[in-house]
């Protein structure tokens, strides 16, 4: 069945555009002959200059002969009117010495030889600065999160710079390097908007109950001007305290626009998303902007994205949504890690095996108290050498020193189905036997791995994608049996966990509560404060 409406109600667009960067490809190549630029302008200069250099400058320099390379006007005004841009790519053009490489080429005329080299190397550094961070974005998240498998995609910026003013073609060169996902393209138009808007000087809401519609309080007032601000509620000449319906259809709105249930019901939840600044709101945005520099540019054809904070699947297929499933992911003391990989199987009525952080947290501090614990969830204990133990033979003291087992069924708690991908963490997508929590808004429960609602309607598609012999009929056969069985995979669905937490689509901002924590701190390290 096809959803291509569903396309345009979700929180993102998930096009992945397939056009070739030729440069950027050959750049990733070693490079077997560099013939150097020609310029009759150019100077040539001691290498003893580039002592302090990069070691990626100085081969620069060395494959040119030691000559000034940024000798036309055109290149230099396109390099310059980039970094300017640059903070429309949610960067900092300081970073990329704007500021020095303006004044300078407004002096240049009156530059001594020695200064117009020491210019060129400036321009060339910042050219290879701003080519790097616009295809891997200005931070490492290797770097930054122990549990972040995404990033570091190789780039030789000095083989793009050769070309690039060879052909005199800086400004197509840098444009093929900036993250092509419409996701990101509608995030810098948000950045636009929200930049346009009008400064922003309303005092906290405080609430002592939810309100209702049909309240009457004077908190209603300054709740309609900030729906107004964000353009959820029409503006009026008289603004009420009467929680009237016209508002609570401005506060639905605007509820769904943060992920929060969409009740019309003013709480805790709703009164702190109205409480964000405008500054904080550009803030966020320009976090993810950075995110998405991150993220992998080809997604491929048909693929699964999971955004974390939206708590959300979504399964893509021809550049069409064709399915979006809820899910649960990872309390923030057990993150869910973001990565790309591709399904390996399929695991019909699996077992689950309690994992470490489980026991010391779970399991073992319960099942001392209650050694009972262990059939009532249907766990088999087994010691180092794979014998099965007796609960009450078990040293609860050293809980980590056994393997826990569940055996499978409707009660396990991976559900009936497991779906299996290689990476670092161990988690994978499964079923539960907790189909409650997914009518909840929030859904940070887990220990890290991801559960997914209607998992078997899920498991059908990947089977069909896939072209697998197993079909629906097949895999209700297997259920029915109560037994394990996996099902193989060839490994041509790639699924992408990621996390994001503001958008924009056709009905404006999307932002989400940042359940990890991690966005004022990435902001900070992008400007420098940290």
């Amino acid at each position: 069945m096809s959803y291509k409406y569903l396309f345009f109600l979700l929180p993102i667009l998930f096009i992945n555009c397939k056009k070739e960067i030729a440069l950027a490809k050959n750049s990733q190549q070693d490079t077997l002959k560099v013939i150097p630029i020609y310029s009759p302008k150019s100077i040539v200069f001691d290498s003893a200059v580039l002592w302090d250099k990069q070691e990626r400058t100085k081969e620069f320099y060395r494959n040119n002969l030691f000559k000034t390379v940024w000798t036309e006007n055109e290149d230099r005004k396109a390099l310059i009117d980039l970094i300017k841009d640059s903070e429309n790519e949610g960067l900092t053009p300081e970073d990329y010495n704007y500021s020095s490489l303006e004044k300078q080429e407004n002096l240049k005329v009156k530059l001594t030889a020695g200064e117009l080299i020491a210019y060129d190397i400036l321009l060339t550094e910042s050219f290879q600065k701003l080519a790097n961070h616009l295809y891997n974005g200005k931070l490492n998240p290797r770097q930054l999160y122990s549990n972040w498998d995404v990033g570091n995609k190789k780039l030789k910026a000095i083989d793009l710079l050769q070309e690039a003013i060879r052909h005199h073609a800086v400004e197509t060169t840098l444009d093929t390097l900036k993250p092509t996902h419409v996701a990101y393209k509608l995030l810098k138009k948000s950045l636009k908007k929200i930049n346009e808007m009008p400064s922003d000087d309303f005092s906290p809401i405080t609430i002592e109950d939810k309100i209702k519609p049909g309240d009457t309080t004077s908190t209603i007032k300054a709740i309609k001007k900030r729906l107004i601000y964000w353009g959820d509620y029409t503006e009026t000449d008289v603004l009420t305290k009467i929680y009237d319906d016209e508002t609570a259809t401005a506060v639905k709105k605007f509820q769904q626009r943060h992920g929060l249930l969409a009740d019309g019901i003013i709480g805790n939840n709703t009164i702190t998303a109205l409480n964000f600044t405008k500054e904080q709101r550009t803030q966020q945005i320009l976090a993810n902007l950075e995110r998405w520099k991150w993220f992998p540019r080809d997604l491929g054809e048909n693929y699964i994205v999971i955004n974390i904070p939206d708590f959300k699947l979504h399964v893509i297929k021809g550049n069409d949504t064709v399915r979006s499933h809820k899910i649960v992911v990872g309390k923030e003391k057990r993150q869910t890690p973001v990565l790309s990989s591709k399904f390996s199987n399929l695991v019909i009525n699996p077992t689950w095996t309690v994992p470490p952080t489980i026991i010391k947290e779970d399991l073992g501090p319960t099942a001392a108290k209650n050694r009972g614990y262990f059939a009532s969830t249907r766990i088999t204990i087994y010691d180092s050498k794979g014998q099965q133990v007796d609960p009450y033979s078990w040293n609860a003291a050293k809980p980590n020193n056994y393997r826990y087992v569940q055996k499978p069924g409707s009660n396990n708690s991976l559900g009936l189905v497991k779906f299996n991908f290689p990476n670092g963490h161990l988690v994978y997508l499964h079923d539960t036997n907790h189909k409650e929590l997914f009518e909840l808004s929030g859904r940070a429960l887990s220990s890290g791995c991801i559960r997914v609602d209607n998992p078997l309607d899920l498991a059908y598609y990947i089977l069909e994608t896939d072209q697998s012999v197993m079909n629906q009929k097949r895999v209700e056969k297997l259920i029915a049996s109560g037994k394990t069985s996996g099902i193989p995979l060839k490994k041509s669905i790639q699924i992408h966990v990621l996390y994001w937490t503001a958008w924009m689509n056709e009905n404006g901002f999307q932002f989400r509560n940042d359940i990890y924590n991690l966005d004022s701190e990435l902001y900070q390290k992008l400007r420098n404060q940290l």
